[in-house]
Formats: C-alpha cells, sequence, structure tokens
C-alpha cells in the first residue's frame, strides 16, 4: 500500500506542485533533496490511537517524506505523543532520524502537498481508498484523532459513516469534541496544530495536551 502511495498520479495539480516545490526548494533547505512524491503513512500497525492530519506541508512531508516531519506542526504533534508515551523521542526531522511510533498511526487526508495547503474535493476523492486501505490494516484502532475539519469529513467518509448517518448525527467537528461510534470507535476532533493556529492562540498548548490526556483515558493507560 506504501509502495502505492508514493507511485500515485491521481492529481496532475498536486504532482505538478510537489515536483515544483522539490525543484525550487526553500533557502533554508537548498542542500536537502527533497521528496517531492506523495507521502505515506506512519507507524505501528499494531496501533490503537489513529492520528489523521490534512496534507503533507510543502517543505514538511514534502521534503522529509515522512508525515508530520520537519515542520512546526510536526513539532508540536511528535513532542505531545512523546509526552504521552506514543513516540520514543520528541523530534521529528528527517526519515533516518530514528523516530518510532508505539501504538500509534499517522497519516492523512491527501498525501501531496497542495497550494495554499488547499485540496480539491475531487483530490481528496482520489486520495480516499488509500486511507480506506490504512482502515483496513489497522483493526486494532480504537480511537481516532482528526485534526482540523478536512481529515474530520475524510476520515467519516472512508469509515463509511459519512454515508451510514443522517446529516444531523454526523460526529460533529468542533475542538475537543468526543463521540462513541455504534462499532465502538471513539472520534476526537482537534484543531490542527498548523502555525495558524498555534501562533494565534486558537490552539493552546493546553488545549493540546488536554487532548492527548483524553486519547490516554480513552485507551486506559499505556499498552
Amino acid at each position: 500500500m506504501h509502495r502505492a502511495v508514493v507511485a500515485c498520479e491521481r492529481c496532475p495539480r498536486l504532482r505538478a506542485y510537489c515536483r515544483r516545490v522539490a525543484r525550487e526548494k526553500k533557502r533554508e533547505f537548498r542542500d536537502w533533496t527533497y521528496w517531492g512524491k506523495p507521502v505515506p503513512g506512519f507507524g505501528d500497525p499494531r496501533a490503537r490511537l489513529l492520528i489523521v492530519g490534512l496534507a503533507p506541508a510543502a517543505h514538511g512531508a514534502n521534503r522529509t517524506g515522512r508525515m508530520f516531519t520537519g515542520d512546526s506542526s510536526g513539532s508540536w504533534l511528535y513532542e505531545a505523543l512523546h509526552r504521552f508515551g506514543f513516540a520514543n523521542q520528541a523530534r521529528a526531522l528527517a526519515r533516518e532520524d530514528g523516530l518510532a511510533l508505539s501504538d500509534c498511526y499517522v497519516t492523512a487526508a491527501a498525501r501531496c502537498a497542495p497550494p495554499g495547503n488547499k485540496p480539491a474535493p475531487t483530490e481528496l476523492a482520489n486520495c480516499r481508498p488509500y486511507l480506506e486501505a490504512e482502515l483496513r490494516l489497522l483493526p486494532r484502532a480504537q480511537v481516532v484523532l482528526t485534526l482540523g475539519r478536512i481529515a474530520h469529513d475524510a476520515w467519516l467518509r472512508a469509515a463509511g459513516w459519512w454515508s451510514r448517518l443522517a446529516p444531523a448525527a454526523r460526529p460533529p467537528f468542533r475542538h475537543g469534541a468526543l463521540t462513541r461510534l455504534p462499532d465502538g470507535t471513539i472520534l476526537i476532533a482537534s484543531y490542527h496544530p498548523s502555525r495558524q493556529n498555534t501562533n494565534t492562540g486558537r490552539l493552546t498548548r493546553g488545549m493540546w495536551y488536554g487532548i492527548f490526556r483524553r486519547v490516554r483515558r480513552e485507551l486506559g493507560g499505556r499498552r
């Protein structure tokens, strides 16, 4: 499945953008060889916690080739995962940095960096089969943490709840909202740890840690 993601060419706009970013680079990363390809998910195949983000960042995962690696959002995410016992280290800088996840798997609604961080609906639909495949390959997942509304809706669609539930019954996206779905899955929504949210105070460290304390509570402590 990872090989299929990396080889994907379903969205010409996104592929052209990722290749251009990888070619032109950012000044501070001019010595890097950018990944520039779709980015597969990352983590423990026996995970009970699934985290769904929006998409790779142009100079983050599109550069490093690993989800939430090499940007400020990843700094927030992996620091929290380390603090709460899901990661062996707090930093995520490159694919070869030794980071390993335990009981946690990280993926995204879109696998290519989109211009302006805004994938088109058709591009999200093109990527959905990969998320659906990951859900089938992660049978132990009990808690799903969605980072942002796009990720939230993408997971609901991939998991089948979007079509099975009436619009009024669909789990709402609201920071800290927790929904227990009929099959026992626990869905928790959070603001995305993007600069737009963290630099403005919309998402604070206290709010962020509160999400992971709730995750730990729902999983019954450490495995």
